[in-house]
C-alpha cells in the first residue's frame, strides 16, 4: 500500500478489526516451503543383509521387508554429541571440537499377531548367538519361529560343570562369518579367501519423511541392536495393544532428499506405496463428472475439460472411450440436478469465503484446467538456492499441481 493511501486510512478510519498475515507469509510462501512437517507422515525401510545368509533370504524377501517398515508405530531420527574442550589463549577462551558421537536411536514397533516383528529380533538374535538354536525338551522347541516339534533336545536343567562329555558346548557370540564354499561368494572376497568378521545383519535403515510431495531421508549405516525389549502383559491393562521396542547404535548417517515420484513412488522412497498394502486406486470423488458442483473438483466443469482434453490427446480410440465415460459419469451425476440451485450455492458460499478470508485466499480454490488447485512451487532443482538464500537471484514460479492437495 503507498504511503499516500496508508495515510487517508489512517485518516479516516482503519479497516475495522482484522488479523496480522505474519504466519500466512511464513508458513504459506512458494508452496508451504517453511511449513512445518507433520510427524505421523514418515516411513521406514530395514535393508536386512539377505544375501550373507539363505535362512534370511527365505524369512525376508522384498515384500516382507517393506512390510517391517508398516510395524514402525515410533522412530527417533539420529542424534549427536560432540567431544568439546575449552581452552585459554591468553586468559581468552576458546572451544575446540574433540569428537563427534553418534547418539542410539529408539524404534517401536507394533507386536503384530503375524509375528514379524517378533521373527525380526529371533532372527538377528540366531544370527549372531548360538544361545537360541539349541533344542530344549523333550518335546524339544529348538528356539525357532514355528510350531513345537518332538524332537531331542538338551537338557538346560542338568547340571554339567564336571561332565567328561557335554553335549553342547556351543554358546554365546557368533564371530565367525558366513561362508558358502565359493569364491566371490558370501563371507568371501574376490579372491575366494575367507573375510574376517561376520557381515552386518542390517545394511542400513532407512527413514523416509514425506511432505508436499518430497521426502527427506536418514540412512542409518551398519546399525546395531543395543537392546530389545517385549512388551508387558497385564490383566489390568485392556486398552493398549502390545508392542516391541529397540534400541539401536550405528556407524554414520546419510542425508537424502527428493520427490516422491507418481506412478511409481517406491523409485525413490524403498519399499512406499506396495499394491499389497497401498490402495492405489484413485477415488471417485477426484475423478471428473463423478460429483455434482460446477467449479469444484470433479464437478461438471472438470468434466468438460477433461473431455475435451481426451478428444484432442491424439490417442485415438483410447481418447475417444476417455472423453466418452467422462460425458456419460457427468450425465449420471447431474441427471435431475437443478443446476441453478447448486451453481448459487456455490456462489454463496465464495461470497461468504471473500467476506470471511479476502479474495486472494479464495483464488486458491478455482479449480484449473487440470482439476487441480493452484499453488505456488519453487520449480528450481534439488539443490539450487531457494528464495531467502543469499545466494538467490532468481524468480518465485507458481505451477500448478495436478490433483490438488489430496
Amino acid at each position: 500500500m503507498a504511503w499516500g493511501e496508508d495515510f487517508l486510512q489512517g485518516f479516516f478510519g482503519g479497516q475495522g478489526f482484522k488479523d496480522y498475515a505474519h504466519a500466512s507469509k511464513t508458513f504459506l510462501t512458494n508452496g508451504y516451503q517453511y511449513a512445518p512437517r507433520n510427524k505421523f507422515l514418515f516411513h521406514c525401510y530395514f535393508n536386512i543383509n539377505t544375501s550373507v545368509n539363505p535362512v534370511l533370504a527365505n524369512a525376508f524377501n522384498t515384500t516382507e521387508k517393506s512390510t517391517i517398515g508398516l510395524m514402525v508405530k515410533s522412530i527417533q531420527l539420529p542424534k549427536y554429541t560432540i567431544d568439546t574442550e575449552t581452552l585459554n589463549q591468553y586468559n581468552r577462551k576458546r572451544i575446540v571440537q574433540k569428537k563427534l558421537n553418534y547418539q542410539p536411536v529408539q524404534v517401536t514397533f507394533h507386536d503384530d499377531g503375524g509375528d514379524l516383528t517378533r521373527s525380526l529380533w529371533y532372527y538377528y538374535y540366531s544370527y549372531y548367538y548360538k544361545d537360541p538354536t539349541q533344542a530344549y525338551g523333550p518335546p524339544a522347541f529348538n528356539g525357532s519361529i514355528g510350531e513345537m516339534q518332538s524332537l531331542p533336545g538338551f537338557s538346560y536343567n542338568n547340571r554339567d560343570i564336571y561332565a567328561r562329555d557335554r553335549v553342547v558346548n556351543d554358546w554365546g557370540y557368533i564371530g565367525e562369518s558366513y561362508d558358502q564354499g565359493s569364491a566371490g561368494g558370501p563371507g568371501t572376497n574376490s579372491a575366494g579367501d575367507q573375510n574376517t568378521g561376520k557381515p552386518p545383519f542390517f545394511r542400513d535403515i532407512m527413514i523416509y519423511g514425506m511432505d508436499q510431495r518430497r521426502f527427506a531421508a536418514y540412512t542409518l549405516i551398519n546399525p546395531i541392536i543395543k537392546s530389545w525389549d517385549h512388551d508387558t502383559y497385564s490383566y489390568s491393562d485392556t486398552q493398549t495393544p502390545m508392542q516391541n521396542s529397540m534400541t539401536i547404535e550405528y556407524e554414520t548417517v546419510k542425508y537424502y532428499g527428493g520427490a516422491l515420484g507418481g506412478v511409481r513412488p517406491d523409485t525413490n522412497v524403498m519399499g512406499f506405496g506396495d499394491p499389497a498394502y497401498y490402495d492405489n486406486v484413485r477415488s471417485s470423488l477426484a475423478r471428473p463428472g463423478s460429483t455434482q458442483t460446477v467449479l469444484g473438483q470433479g464437478g461438471l466443469l472438470d468434466a468438460g475439460i477433461g473431455i475435451v482434453q481426451d478428444l484432442t490427446s491424439g490417442k485415438g480410440l483410447t481418447g475417444i472411450i476417455g472423453a466418452v465415460q467422462k460425458a456419460g459419469t457427468a450425465y449420471n451425476t447431474f441427471k435431475g440436478v437443478d443446476f441453478k440451485s447448486v451453481a448459487n450455492e456455490e456462489a454463496n458460499a465464495a461470497l461468504k469465503t471473500v467476506l470471511k478470508n479476502g479474495v486472494p485466499s479464495v483464488l486458491r480454490q478455482i479449480p484449473n484446467n487440470t482439476g487441480g488447485m493452484i499453488f505456488p512451487v519453487n520449480t528450481t532443482p534439488l539443490n539450487a538456492a531457494r528464495p531467502g538464500d543469499r545466494n538467490y537471484s532468481g524468480p518465485v514460479t507458481t505451477t500448478t499441481i495436478p490433483g490438488g492437495n489430496q
